[in-house]
């Protein structure tokens, strides 16, 4: 049973995770909630007292601006549904899922999603790397592409966070 491949993503997947994970630590729910800019897409309470995330699709060009809350959250549940759809029993959807809508809840979130996943990735040899995944909604992806696309969002997203909480810092500091 060849792993070779599957253990370098294992790697990768627990190195850029784990660089989220230290930009995280810390984090507030003032930090949480913030909005830099004027009219932010966030996390907010709906009026049938759910919990939600601004999104629209398609969006709109530009896309507003995301607070630190939005990023967290979005990571966190692709994290869930990837696993859900490409590896779960695939019922989970966008408008049943718990939003979670404080930075401590959002982390046991992202915990979890990563979690899942890695023991996902941990099951599979080189060769299931190949086998198509269904994604949530509803395109056929390598097994690998997963993986590489959730390495991708701890990446990119995790940076922007990190930037975010810069800026929020220096914004306590001046005032």
């Amino acid at each position: 049973m060849k792993k070779q491949t599957v253990n370098l993503l294992l790697a990768e997947m627990d190195e850029a995770y784990q660089t989220l994970r230290q930009r995280l630590e810390g984090l507030t729910d003032e930090e949480f909630f913030w909005e830099p800019v004027p009219g932010c897409w966030t996390v907010r309470l709906m009026e049938d007292g759910r919990w939600w995330v601004d999104y629209y699709d398609p969006a709109p060009q530009p896309p507003p601006f995301t607070t630190i809350g939005w990023r967290l959250v979005h990571i966190a549940t692709c994290k869930v549904m990837y696993h859900e759809h490409a590896f779960g029993p695939g019922q989970l959807t966008w408008d049943n899922l718990d939003y979670p809508h404080t930075a401590a809840s959002a982390i046991a979130l992202l915990e979890e999603g990563q979690a899942l996943l890695r023991a996902d990735l941990e099951k599979l040899t080189d060769a299931d790397l190949d086998k198509m995944r269904l994604t949530n909604w509803g395109e056929e992806w390598p097994a690998w592409r997963i993986f590489w696309a959730m390495i991708s969002h701890d990446l990119h997203h995790g940076a922007e966070i990190g930037c975010l909480r810069d800026l929020y810092q220096d914004k306590v500091t001046v005032t």
